[in-house]
């Protein structure tokens, strides 16, 4: 597992390295967070990220927040102080573990894997949720088509649904595909529903 750490300070990089190194990992790239540091990170392509910021200031996290949002991998961030805002904006962008004032070597094995759990979870429910809003504009796409159809062949929706499945099957595609095809040629027509 290649974990990167952000960190411009040396003395609480090497804590979580250690802890790093005492939990058996060795793939650990530490990257100081100035310059094209996000480039830098996407370049090493890790699986998670650690970022140690200490006291943050507002526009400090708001660039850490920036490399979440980048990167769509588990981070844990490590703090001295916050409040809510800043506790809320990191949640907005998706770290997986927010630490205050809970440095040490011993905690940073349990806090990746929290971190590592958390970010899955969360991509589960994420990948439900963008399934299901496929499922209900492909359903909105259908009806919209089927009523197209209702209307310029005098189909009852039953009938209507029917020809739609018998023209996809017949072309190898799916429904929605066929249904958006319809939608299309409706609104060039300009006789849409």
């Amino acid at each position: 597992m290649r974990i990167v750490i952000v960190d411009d300070t040396g003395l609480r990089a090497s804590i979580l390295e250690d802890g790093l190194a005492e939990a058996g990992f060795d793939d650990i790239h530490i990257v100081p967070p100035r310059g094209g540091f996000v480039a830098r990170i996407e370049r090493l392509a890790p699986d998670v990220v650690l970022m140690d910021l200490g006291s943050p200031s507002r526009d400090t996290l708001e660039e850490m927040l920036v490399v979440s949002r980048a990167l769509a991998r588990p981070i844990a961030m490590f703090v001295d102080h916050s409040d809510d805002d800043m506790i809320g904006a990191a949640i907005d962008a998706g770290v997986s573990a927010y630490v205050v004032d809970g440095l040490r070597k011993e905690r940073v094995k349990p806090i990746l894997d929290l971190a590592i759990r958390r970010f899955n979870a969360f991509a589960k429910l994420q990948s439900e949720l963008d399934e299901a809003r496929t499922v209900i504009a492909d359903r909105k796409t259908i009806d919209r088509a089927k009523a197209i159809l209702m209307k310029s062949r005098n189909l009852a929706e039953p009938d209507a649904y029917a020809l739609l499945r018998s023209t996809a099957m017949n072309q190898g595609r799916r429904i929605v595909e066929v249904a958006e095809a319809l939608i299309t040629a409706s609104d060039l027509l300009g006789d849409g529903a």
